[in-house]
């Protein structure tokens, strides 16, 4: 048992890695703490195999059969662990409500204030990342924010424009969507 030993701990157990690294070629894509991990895993079944080792057979073999199904073990976990938190994720673009135009992208929150910007006396109103953004619009889309840039209330928009506040509300969702407001960003 000592000349096994010996054998595979020599150098900094080279041949105890060699082995471990000919069975993670087969896997690729790991970062060099992953491989370290394996290493220690390595030191474990290697006590353990050498405590079951019976001389019927070789050694080499025994232990590179203990070793390749103990990787593929603790990849299948490693693996299975990362799905667990796909499950529990949705999809950016999922209905919400009983709009179908609503998703739950729209529900996330800007940093831009659609109508601090719109309102701010400092904009020109013929500025050109204005007008990209004004031209990215629908057309009921485009009127609301003009008439807010002439400073007219929410309630006379809904008014003029015979909105319900449903619709007013996801109008202007739409209106600050990045898709949008990424002129103003520029």
């Amino acid at each position: 048992m000592e000349e096994i030993l010996t054998l595979y701990y020599k150098n900094n157990a080279r041949k105890l890695h060699e082995i471990v690294d000919k069975i993670l070629l087969r896997f690729g894509g790991l970062y060099d703490k992953d491989v370290d991990d394996f290493y220690s895993l390595a030191n474990e079944v290697f006590a353990d195999a050498i405590r079951r080792y019976d001389e019927d057979q070789s050694f080499d073999g025994f232990l590179y059969s203990c070793l390749t199904n103990k990787i593929k073990t603790e990849i299948t976990r490693r693996n299975r662990y990362k799905r667990r938190t796909d499950r529990l994720s949705v999809p950016i673009d999922l209905p919400v409500g009983d709009e179908e135009h609503c998703t739950l992208a729209d529900m996330i929150p800007s940093d831009i204030n659609i109508e601090k910007e719109v309102l701010d006396k400092n904009m020109d109103f013929m500025d050109q990342k204005i007008q990209d953004y004004l031209r990215s619009l629908s057309k009921i889309q485009r009127r609301i924010i003009e008439m807010k840039m002439q400073d007219i209330g929410t309630k006379c928009i809904k008014k003029q424009l015979n909105l319900t506040d449903k619709q007013y509300q996801s109008y202007m969702r739409q209106a600050v969507q990045y898709e949008h407001i990424r002129f103003l960003c520029i």
